[in-house]
């Protein structure tokens, strides 16, 4: 698989995460619109996950959030992350518009769900606009 992003910021987005939630993290993934990459996986849990499926209905939801929202102004504000709960945890998509990451948890609260969404919006962001100007 070609690398999809530079080894600072994969390791930048797992430090992130993992300084955040602590053991509670499951997973780390960075995507983008053609391709993916898992940054961390917790040693107790198995690599048979649908990353496919994952990545492919988080891009098309966050395409489809943003431009629900960006062409009306509500009273919440602006669109910055999405969490979803399942049975076994839950997911945290956080993007730009090149590119996102998903982290899957254990339970958290939402300070540090506001925290690790905002962190990585920030680094997300700062890597981006760095890539511009090379």
């Amino acid at each position: 698989m070609a690398e999809i992003l530079s080894e600072t910021l994969a390791d930048e987005l797992v430090s992130i995460a993992r300084t955040a939630t602590g053991d509670s993290l499951r997973s780390v993934t960075y995507f983008n619109r053609s391709n993916f990459e898992q940054l961390y996986l917790r040693s107790d849990l198995e690599r048979d996950a649908d990353l496919d499926t994952f990545v492919g209905h988080e891009w098309r939801g966050y395409r489809d959030t943003t431009n629900a929202y960006q062409a009306t102004e509500t009273e919440l504000g602006a669109y910055r992350y999405t969490i979803r709960a399942f049975e076994n945890g839950y997911l945290l998509r956080v993007g730009t518009e090149r590119s996102s990451v998903l982290l899957t948890t254990d339970d958290v609260t939402m300070q540090e769900f506001e925290e690790v969404a905002e962190a990585v919006s920030r680094s997300l962001e700062s890597h981006s606009e760095s890539s511009d100007h090379e």
